[in-house]
């Protein structure tokens, strides 16, 4: 059920840390971290799309390293829910399972716009009244690689097709 709970932790999440290879200076070409919100749709026990969509501006630093490097990880864990409190589950406790994703940031097309923008505003309603001279833009988190670690004995690799055809 690997594919199932990667769905399941990301629904369930917020936010996640984003990883990035740094081009600014004094950093260039080292790992870079910083957090997002993110969504893959309304709250809900219905699940999402299980594509992780972000609302970024170019003004951001892991944009800018984006905009040169468009490879990242993305990290989300149930540790940002109640789950792992209630549990008293430290977050690096398997058992407050995270899933990592690899793969790149692309800016959504046209068509998926509507589908970024309720995805996210839903969850992040602050977002809409962002500052517009910031150019915010909607983008997704292209997934080419998944592991999930929500139990002892290591990580569990998902492939993007196991994971989208599973039904959350």
């Amino acid at each position: 059920e690997a594919a199932r709970m990667a769905r399941f932790v990301l629904h369930n999440c917020d936010w996640g840390a984003l990883a990035t290879l740094s081009a600014q200076s004094g950093l260039r070409g080292r790992p870079f971290a910083n957090i997002f919100s993110l969504s893959d749709g309304p709250p809900g026990s219905r699940g999402g799309s299980g594509v992780p969509y972000l609302y970024l501006t170019d003004m951001e630093i892991s944009v800018q390293d984006l905009e040169i490097n468009s490879n990242a990880s993305l990290t989300v864990s149930l540790a940002q829910t109640p789950y792992c409190k209630k549990h008293r589950y430290d977050p690096q406790n398997p058992l407050c399972a995270h899933i990592i994703f690899c793969g790149s940031v692309v800016k959504v097309n046209d068509s998926e716009v509507g589908l970024a923008k309720k995805a996210l505003f839903s969850r992040h309603p602050e977002m809409e009244s962002w500052p517009k001279d910031h150019n915010w833009f909607f983008a997704k988190f292209n997934i080419t690689n998944i592991w999930v670690l929500d139990y002892f004995g290591g990580l569990k690799i998902v492939t993007p097709e196991e994971y989208y055809n599973v039904k959350p």
